[in-house]
Parts: C-alpha cells; structure tokens; sequence
C-alpha cells in the first residue's frame, strides 16, 4: 500500500502533505528530525491519511493536492465536519 497523509504542526498549525509507503516509519522519521521538510516544525501529528494500491496513484493525489489548494481545503474540511 502507499499513502497520501496530512500531518499537523505543533509549532505553527500548518498543514502538509505527502506521500510514502510505509506511514508509521515516516511519521516518526518527521517528527525525529529527519525530514528537512518539517524539521523545523516538529513535533507533528497525523492528523488524515488515504490509501492507495499503486504508487504513481498515491504520487498523482499527493501532487494534485499540492498543486490544487482547493483540493487541500476540501480534505480539510471534511475532517473539520467530523
């Protein structure tokens, strides 16, 4: 499986996004300082994830995400309404 997962951070509230195969691992490699991506925003929390079979449709939801702030808003959204 691969993963497109929403992380918050504790410093300054703001949202990101990314993709791996192995979630657990990447959080913790996030929030150990090991990601130059948010080094300077841990500690993290996962806070939404999506589940994909294939890597290059985890990767073209990731970018589109990314890309597509709309896109970003509306997962945030949804976990709002929750």
């Amino acid at each position: 499986m691969f993963y497109v997962y929403f992380v918050i951070s504790s410093i300054d509230n703001s949202v990101y996004v990314g993709f791996t195969h192995d979630l657990i691992t990447r959080i913790k490699q996030h929030n150990q300082g090991k990601t130059k991506s948010l080094k300077s925003k841990i500690p993290i929390k996962l806070i939404y994830y999506e589940a994909y079979l294939t890597k290059t449709l985890a990767r073209k939801r990731e970018i589109y995400i990314k890309k597509n702030q709309k896109a970003k808003e509306e997962v945030l959204k949804r976990l709002i309404s929750k």
